[in-house]
């Protein structure tokens, strides 16, 4: 929502379910970077994340009518993503495996860091680093795990839109995204920072497991308190608690993409041609 436009999705939707085409156009324009990212990030093709904005453009355009309002639009629109990225991945599904450079975010794409006249050079190579080493990391989820982490840490979801967008339950989506979490992490905390060469204790909790799924409300206060207690006097899981967290800041700060305008153009001719035969 922005100025020139300070409709809700809510009453977008309201106004596409009653037939106003102009509604319909501007709640997909607002959603389709998020869901080009998406698109990018789970499937690792340029060309693939373009047929998954087409087609959940054109099937949310289908099916507005048909929305309830059950779950949020953006959670409504990433659902119809998720399952043409499923559709995509079938279809890729025996396509050989290629090596991305080192400066490639994954997407066939350059990764950029954008220059910061206030930030030094090692700095900059530093978050360049961090940058493709989170890339790499979430490119390397299994993508049932890679989804759930996307939309709760990337795209902002509760965990419980997480599960109507996946359809699975909290509980589900909860245990795969500290799974995903804790995988993450350990790729990209080398970047980060030097944890103390110190072994893990054997007295040493689960602790960044625990971390995260404090973050998530899920352990009591006991256990909290519990926690507290054991990095008060261990510098190791300190440290280690301190990388998950500022590597879920980086997933958070994940850039949202331009829609390239070839891409733009084709998507949208594609939509109006469509919104032409559905009268």
């Amino acid at each position: 929502m922005t100025e020139r436009d300070p409709q809700t999705d809510e009453q977008l939707v309201e106004g596409a379910r009653d037939g106003d085409r102009a509604s319909l156009e501007r709640l997909l324009e607002r959603h389709e970077r998020r869901v080009y990212r998406f698109g990018l990030k789970m499937c690792r093709d340029p060309e693939a994340a373009k047929d998954v904005l087409q087609e959940t453009l054109i099937a949310a355009a289908r099916t507005v009518k048909d929305f309830r309002g059950a779950s949020s639009p953006s959670t409504w629109l990433y659902a119809i993503a998720r399952s043409f990225c499923i559709k995509q991945r079938r279809r890729s599904k025996f396509a050989p495996e290629h090596e991305e450079s080192l400066d490639a975010d994954g997407t066939g794409h350059e990764v950029r860091e954008i220059a910061d006249p206030g930030r030094a050079p090692d700095e900059a190579l530093s978050g360049k680093q961090v940058e493709g080493a989170l890339e790499r990391a979430i490119a390397s989820l299994d993508p049932m795990y890679r989804e759930v982490l996307l939309l709760r840490d990337v795209e902002g979801l509760s965990a419980a839109e997480v599960a109507e967008a996946v359809g699975a339950s909290v509980e589900a989506v909860k245990s795969r995204l500290h799974r995903a979490r804790l995988a993450v992490r350990e790729q990209v905390a080398p970047f980060l920072s030097t944890e103390p060469t110190s072994p893990i204790s054997e007295a040493c909790p689960e602790v960044v497991t625990l971390f995260s799924r404090h973050l998530e409300g899920e352990i009591s206060a006991p256990v909290c308190e519990q926690m507290e207690r054991h990095l008060a006097g261990c510098p190791r899981c300190t440290e280690r608690c301190a990388t998950l967290q500022q590597t879920l800041a980086s997933c958070a700060r994940t850039p949202l993409p331009e829609v390239p305008a070839p891409v733009q153009v084709e998507v949208r001719r594609a939509l109006r041609q469509f919104l032409a035969r559905a009268g």
